[in-house]
């Protein structure tokens, strides 16, 4: 089972940093994401959403590849057109992950001039993810983690504020 966390932040720009040191972390097999989102609320207020993965794309692609075998098989060539269609059409209608009612709702309440990151997060190691969480000063907003781990991701997140009070 996944965990959702959502972490909001000061800036406009933050949870991309965090989502590429995410994906990095992924790459190194510390992590395992199901799904992500950016959500960014610009200064005039409007939000903006930016998933992670393009679900019609890889369908589409997917239907394409089964029409083109099935139209090779049965010798008719429009099959493979079929296939496109009903895989962009089955992606459309398909919402796996985060939902996106939840996200734009959520994206809605943060202030004007902030972002968040929503993640999916199948596994992990969390004592190396959480250090490397650790330079970004964020808030936990929502999540389905036990309020121990939900602490412990927080302290994670304040680190790097008492990094730069230190620093000052």
């Amino acid at each position: 089972m996944s965990d959702l966390i959502v972490i909001g932040f000061k800036d406009e720009f933050k949870a991309d940093e965090v989502l590429i040191e995410l994906k990095k972390l992924e790459l190194e097999y510390l992590i395992d994401l199901e799904d992500a989102a950016v959500v960014v609320r610009n200064q005039k207020g409007k939000v903006k959403i930016k998933q992670v993965q393009e679900l019609i794309t890889d369908v589409a692609v997917s239907g394409g590849y089964w029409g083109l075998l099935l139209g090779i098989i049965f010798l008719h060539p429009i099959l493979a057109v079929f296939g496109v269609a009903a895989g962009a059409i089955s992606g459309a209608l398909t919402d796996v992950g985060i939902d996106d009612n939840f996200i734009r709702d959520i994206g809605s309440t943060i202030e004007p001039g902030t972002s968040a990151i929503f993640v999916l997060v199948r596994k992990a190691t969390p004592d190396k993810v959480l250090a490397d969480l650790s330079r970004f000063e964020g808030k936990v907003l929502r999540t389905s983690l036990s309020k121990e781990d939900e602490a412990k991701l927080q302290a994670a997140l304040n680190k790097s504020e008492v990094i730069e009070n230190a620093s000052s």
